[in-house]
């Protein structure tokens, strides 16, 4: 139960690669100056990052169990996070977004949710949904977090800061 605990932790605070975009979003479209639709391509990248680099992530964990791929997927959340916050332009801003960032992410959805399957026989279900959840979680989490941080500190300190954030 312990570890299942850390395995919810781990999807709760992976979910802020998907949901800290949103946030962003006005801010980033102020900063570059570009169209409502054009300043969601970040969101839309984050999102393919993220269901290609599960299947990755869900075969590397298949073969190595799940430590080595979060912690890939922690370092490229904090990597992604940390270069966005230097992104130039929209263009680097997406491709972070879709790269490192939603493929950081998506190791703490279904990979991690496969493998939490894997140490229960009894109550499963229950389990997997619990480490499911964190994602959601996350959506009623970090979205005031960091609107929180943006309003104070502007969306590029915050994002240096989530990269901290998930460093540690």
């Amino acid at each position: 139960w312990l570890r299942l605990a850390i395995a919810l932790t781990l999807s709760t605070i992976g979910g802020i690669g998907m949901w800290s975009v949103v946030v962003a979003l006005p801010q980033v479209q102020a900063e570059f100056g570009v169209a409502r639709g054009a300043a969601s391509l970040p969101y839309t990248f984050t999102t393919i990052g993220f269901a290609i680099a599960s299947i990755f992530f869900g075969r590397f964990a298949d073969r190595v169990g799940i430590f080595p791929p979060v912690v890939l997927g922690a370092s490229a959340l904090a990597l992604g996070f940390a270069l966005a916050s230097y992104a130039p332009s929209l263009n680097v801003y997406v491709a972070l977004q879709g790269l490192l960032i939603g493929a950081g992410s998506s190791v703490t959805f279904a990979p991690l949710i496969a493998d939490t399957s894997l140490w229960f026989k009894k109550r499963r279900g229950l389990a997997v949904a619990m480490v499911a959840s964190g994602n959601y979680l996350a959506g009623a989490i970090w979205p005031p977090v960091v609107a929180f941080f943006i309003q104070v500190h502007g969306w590029r300190a915050t994002y240096f800061g989530i990269a901290v954030f998930c460093i540690l």
